[in-house]
């Protein structure tokens, strides 16, 4: 896999050690136990994988080269590049603005472009409105295009399977960014309908199950979330599911098989297969986390990325299962007044004096904390919270215990 030009101060020394010596150990990626790193007083529990995916690597690398490029022009980007707020805030320190917000509500009036402006497609690409809308002004929108490849094989197989008079049932939050381009370019060749959870999914396959005759209902809930001209009891025969690629990969499966179970006794039933769409990254982070999971040991978890991020919510839900879980945007959530962390249920900040664990367990063991993060978070972010995990702890010198790691795996 190539490599990008991305700004050293994303990247992490700690961190770039541990994923090299692993990669060279397992490079086909089939080993997802934890790293542990044992500093003495403290154990620390990396997941196989995690942080920066191949589509945000991309994202970044033409972004900068954007700004790199323009030196003097007026640079703006649709909206956030990637839902992590440093790199966000890093662009906009150098005159990058924003079109949008998350929601797609306008920053800068479209009318104020100009030919010679540059604006950068962010990783989650835009809705072909949208980029029809600009080409009209005369703006370049492939030029800095860094729409991940995965979100545009998903695209990619929405044309294909409405060419072939498929229902595209899209996995997603409605109001993603993800979302709604993929929305946008499925409706391009058929229909498309938006199944946000298992529950929405349980809804439309009881009701494709049923007589179809309460379409009333079927708009009840599915109302501003189809295409236009979606016809439920026409066009919910042939369907196939696709998502939005930071979904948790095992809920976009449980849905696809419960919708499949609801087309094959569809006497004019049809499905598609589309695990090819799954995002390889999205679904390693996962299975990693979950690997460290499984591997036991931690007494606490630490989530470091973005809120707004959906990758990283979800490894947040996994961690939950079995952990007190901390997610944390960066180290400085450490406040005088304990840790600031996020609540993916109240969408409020809580504040906890403090998250990390006594010193010793009640086995006498040093304490173990598992440490992850999403695609779109910086590795030098996870070694800044590491750093403070181990200030609070003290013990063992950290290259020392690098080489050590390095050593003991050959």
């Amino acid at each position: 896999m190539r490599s990008f030009d991305i700004p050293d101060f994303y990247r992490s020394p700690i961190i770039s050690r541990v994923k090299a010596r692993r990669k060279a150990l397992d490079p086909r990626k089939q080993d997802f136990a934890p790293t542990v790193l044992d500093f003495g007083t403290v154990r620390i529990q990396l997941a196989r994988h995690f942080g920066f995916c191949f589509g945000v690597e991309n994202a970044i690398e033409i972004s900068y080269k954007a700004i790199a490029e323009n030196e003097g022009k007026r640079i703006f980007l649709l909206s956030q590049m990637i839902h992590n707020p440093e790199v966000n805030a890093d662009l906009q320190s150098r005159g990058v603005r924003f079109l949008q917000d998350t929601m797609g509500k306008p920053l800068v009036p479209l009318e104020d472009l100009q030919p010679e402006d540059v604006v950068i497609v962010p990783a989650f690409g835009a809705t072909v409105e949208l980029e029809q809308t600009l080409v009209a002004k005369g703006i370049d929108v492939q030029k800095y295009n860094t729409t991940c490849p995965f979100v545009e094989k998903v695209w990619k197989r929405s044309a294909q399977l409405g060419g072939k008079e498929y229902t595209v049932v899209i996995h997603g939050k409605p109001t993603h960014e993800e979302t709604r381009a993929t929305f946008s370019h499925a409706a391009e060749t058929g229909h498309a309908l938006v199944v946000k959870n298992a529950e929405e999914a349980e809804f439309l396959a009881s009701w494709m199950e049923g007589d179809r005759g309460d379409v009333e209902g079927f708009w009840q809930r599915f109302e501003g979330r189809a295409t236009p001209g979606l016809d439920p009891q026409k066009h919910l025969h042939r369907v196939g599911v696709v998502n939005q690629t930071t979904m948790l990969a095992s809920d976009t499966q449980a849905i696809a098989d419960r919708v499949k179970q609801a087309v094959d006794a569809d006497a004019q039933g049809e499905f598609a297969n589309t695990r090819d769409t799954l995002c390889y990254a999205t679904n390693d982070n996962q299975s990693a986390t979950q690997g460290a999971l499984n591997a036991g040991g931690a007494d606490v978890a630490l989530v470091v990325g973005g809120y707004n991020s959906s990758n990283t919510t979800h490894l947040v839900e996994l961690c939950e299962t079995s952990l007190p879980t901390f997610f944390v945007r960066n180290e400085l959530e450490w406040k005088e007044d304990g840790v600031h962390h996020f609540d993916i249920h109240s969408k409020e900040i809580r504040v906890t004096a403090q998250p990390l664990p006594s010193q010793v367990s009640v086995l006498g063991e040093p304490p173990t904390v598992l440490v992850t993060s999403g695609a779109s978070c910086p590795d030098a972010s996870v070694e800044r919270v590491v750093r403070l995990v181990l200030d609070h702890y003290g013990g063992r010198d950290v290259d020392s215990v690098l080489t050590e790691f390095e050593q003991s795996h050959t």
